[in-house]
């Protein structure tokens, strides 16, 4: 990067970090440490949400991920303001009116101990995985960028994160949430607007979508039903609101989000209008790659985007092979150069027959490219098998670097840093508040004073911050990382949500019951994952539905009754 982007860069995260640390200044406790004293207003708990979901692999992997598989990833967002509504009708006036920390405060008052303990357990177990794949983001930037050791990086990046949130507790996170995303969105517009205007004279916005589409990027609706298919209408309306209910309902690091609005109105509009603005907002992310890939048609690109990567392969034995590859590759893009021209002419044109010949012969010369990065691959892992061979995450951050102006990059890398502190600090706050609450207060020491529990938190907060950095030394080879963390959490999500649904509705299941039905459901889900059997996103609704029929069953058998016709207490 050029000495104007380290400026924009710096001054920038200076800014916002300084900004933090003045809005959550004051004496702390616990309550203002995990709740911000539940003084904030919606629009601050809607940034706070969107923040907290909207990482740095939001804007590292999203648009990499509409590049290689189109923007059917979207469709993963559409039972998400359905979701919205269940959770202000049933989820937030409960947590407001018991006044809890954390949601499993409820579970006990509701069942029993063990079920609220191994409920706050699947939460930790999810969250830390996740957030140690999160720490990971950032960490590819600074590794990429300036050629750094990429495990030292991750602990360089944890180090800085864990200072930031024990500092300032969730008042810090939730205000810097909101100016990052005022300069995240400028940021991603102007890229999105860069994109367009490096692009041929002739070639605007709508030719750009044209052709896009044309080579099935803008794949935005599939309605074909087919359970192993990742991406449907289906299983995003169906598998994605239950997954959404649960996020946002049973996950610490966002039911702690609302938890700090001064009102129950105030986190039901926070909700709303996050359902309202999260499925455009995930779109216009996912278009910037479609876009980024009719650039790359134009103009030549890499066989392998990890250019790190390829640089190590060049100085083995797989060298020449590597370079042969790059040969052919680049033979290639300069077909697709001159194929995709005269794909953007028929279109013009309105030349049915000309546009149909254009797209077949730019979509083979594509697909000859696909098997060439496939053959990068394969030389990639006989290498280095413990290497990176997947470049999804590196695509966007290819084309930032190596094609927007100086101190536009800058302000982007900066963009993905704040995305990647605001969801971080916010998950490790949530960690830190539910081991605290739910475990340690609540089965160690539960007469401690006021400023013991703080010292508790933050203590809490490093051990959580050293996991996470110990997970984000494994994370680097999983993939799109998007990808990984929305799997990681299907594996619980649909388990915790059958939990607290049996909590709200069934109100004759007692917590022995429901103990067991978890841990049968979540065996269950785990070898369906093993076996590949279902998409990743009905797992959420499969655990679910299993939990509570579970339930049901295992509470009729210990009653003894063939029905549920009493209140159960355990």
């Amino acid at each position: 990067m050029s000495v104007l982007d380290w400026v924009v860069l710096v001054c920038t995260l200076t800014v916002i970090i300084l900004y933090g640390v003045w809005k959550s200044r004051g004496k702390q406790n616990m309550e203002s440490y995990f709740l911000g004293n539940q003084a904030m207003p919606w629009y601050i708990v809607l940034l706070s949400i969107i923040g907290t979901q909207a990482s740095a692999i939001t804007f590292i992997s999203a648009p990499g991920q509409a590049y290689t598989d189109g923007m059917r990833f979207v469709q993963y967002y559409f039972g998400l303001p359905l979701a919205m509504v269940v959770l202000c009708i049933t989820f937030v006036p409960i947590f407001h009116k018991l006044k809890v920390y954390t949601a499993y405060e409820f579970l006990e008052q509701r069942f029993d101990l063990k079920t609220r303990t191994l409920t706050a357990s699947l939460f930790l177990i999810q969250r830390g995985l996740s957030t140690g794949i999160s720490i990971c983001a950032p960490s590819i930037i600074l590794s990429s960028l300036l050629g750094w050791n990429l495990y030292w990086t991750n602990m360089v990046m944890g180090g800085l994160l864990i200072i930031y949130t024990m500092a300032g507790g969730t008042r810090a996170v939730s205000y810097t949430q909101t100016l990052q995303l005022v300069v995240i969105f400028a940021g991603m517009f102007l890229a999105a607007w860069m994109v367009i205007h490096l692009l041929p004279p002739d070639i605007g916005f709508k030719e750009a979508l044209k052709v896009s589409g044309k080579m099935n990027k803008l794949n935005v609706i599939v309605t074909k039903f087919d359970w192993n298919d990742k991406y449907n209408i289906w299983s995003g309306l169906i598998g994605g609101f239950f997954l959404a209910l649960s996020y946002f309902g049973t996950d610490q690091s966002q039911v702690g989000r609302y938890l700090t609005a001064k009102s129950v109105k105030e986190s039901r509009l926070g909700l709303l209008m996050n359902g309202l603005v999260k499925v455009p907002m995930q779109f216009a992310v996912l278009l910037i790659g479609a876009l980024v890939f009719v650039f790359y048609l134009y103009f030549r690109a890499p066989l392998f985007f990890n250019q790190a990567e390829l640089a190590r392969v060049h100085q083995t034995e797989h060298g020449a092979a590597l370079q042969e590859l790059e040969n052919k590759y680049a033979t290639l893009s300069a077909q697709k150069q001159q194929q995709v021209k005269q794909l953007a002419a028929a279109l013009e044109g309105h030349d049915e027959s000309r546009i149909s010949t254009a797209q077949q012969a730019l979509q083979q010369t594509e697909d000859r490219s696909q098997a060439l990065r496939g053959e990068a691959v394969a030389l990639i892992k006989n290498a280095d098998p413990a290497g990176d061979a997947s470049d999804t995450n590196y695509i966007f951050l290819h084309f930032v670097v190596n094609s927007l102006p100086k101190g536009l990059v800058g302000l982007l890398i900066a963009i993905i840093f704040l995305a990647a502190w605001g969801s971080i600090a916010a998950a490790l706050n949530s960690l830190a508040s539910t081991t605290v609450i739910d475990v340690y207060k609540r089965l160690y020491r539960n007469d401690g004073s006021p400023e013991q529990y703080l010292r508790i938190s933050k203590m809490w907060t490093l051990i959580w911050g050293i996991f996470c950095i110990a997970v984000a030394q494994f994370a680097s080879g999983l993939g799109s990382l998007i990808e990984v963390v929305n799997v990681l959490g299907s594996w619980f999500y649909g388990v915790t949500l059958g939990i607290f649904l049996v909590a709200f509705y069934f109100k004759r299941i007692g917590g022995t019951a429901t103990f067991w039905a978890a841990i049968l459901a979540e065996i269950i889900v785990l070898i369906l994952f093993w076996l590949n059997k279902v998409s990743f996103l009905w797992l959420n609704a499969i655990g679910c539905i299993l939990v509570v029929l579970f339930a049901a069953a295992l509470q009729v058998l210990m009653s003894g009754e063939g029905s549920l016709a009493q209140d159960y207490s355990d």
